[in-house]
């Protein structure tokens, strides 16, 4: 079994009260270890062991969170992100020993939601899972304003306010702040973020999105060097951090 058990410091009052939470791996052992950290935090777990019986669970019921492991016996993890794609927004947080750069981009284009390595700590797994939450039951507002620290962004009025101070971005560094900011419960690929700034047809590439984050971060960030919104994930893209936390 490729974990750490870490002892967690869990917060219980950050997670909503038994939210149903879908575990998909074929490791009955680490299943056992999760188990009791995860129904402590206030988790409602289902278990499957692979993806024909994961898929059956979420047509008969739903669930608030999927943490999925790549490594299937009967399916490839990564058809299984597509597959519930199809039909499902639920955060998915997929955990996995496999560790090569292109498996976490294809899986996060496929639209999973975060990617954890084993080995892992059951309190990152935690902390993960109270981000995707957090994010998943935000009020009817969220969709049309983003506020974390001193940033504020009003979505309807294509407004953007840093410490009150009103910000003018151009065109596209607030289109790249409103893709980052209506998916901060996710990380989001190079081509992700040039498909919803640039267009899907664009022959930009990475060093294009690089560009156009250095110029965000001069206007949003205190310190651009070091940034608090707008995060590195490091060979794969960028994500936006949920809270002041993270």
């Amino acid at each position: 079994m490729t974990m750490t058990m870490t002892p967690p410091s869990i917060d219980a009052s950050a997670v909503v009260a038994a939210a149903r939470l879908l575990i998909v791996d074929d490791e009955p052992q680490l299943i056992r270890a999760l188990a009791p950290a995860l129904s402590a935090a206030g988790y409602a777990l289902t278990t499957a062991a692979d993806a024909t019986e994961a898929l059956a669970l979420m047509t008969a019921q739903p669930f608030d969170a999927i943490i999925l492991d790549l490594g299937l016996p009967d399916l490839d993890g990564k058809e299984v992100i597509a597959r519930i794609r199809d039909w499902s927004g639920v955060p998915i947080i997929v955990l996995s020993a496999r560790d090569l750069e292109a498996e976490k981009i294809m899986a996060l284009d496929l639209g999973a939601n975060d990617f954890i390595n084993k080995p892992f700590t059951v309190g990152e797994l935690l902390a993960r899972l109270r981000a995707a939450m957090r994010i998943r039951n935000r009020a009817a507002d969220a969709a049309s304003r983003f506020c974390i620290g001193g940033l504020d962004v009003d979505f309807v009025a294509r407004k953007v306010r840093l410490d009150g101070a009103r910000l003018h971005l151009t065109p596209r560094e607030y289109a790249l702040l409103r893709t980052m900011a209506s998916h901060s419960d996710r990380v989001l690929t190079h081509r992700q973020i040039i498909n919803a700034v640039w267009g899907v047809h664009s022959t930009v590439d990475a060093q294009s999105v690089r560009v156009l984050v250095g110029q965000l971060r001069q206007k949003i960030e205190t310190d651009p060097n070091r940034p608090r919104y707008l995060l590195t994930e490091t060979g794969v893209g960028y994500s936006m951090a949920s809270d002041d936390g993270r």
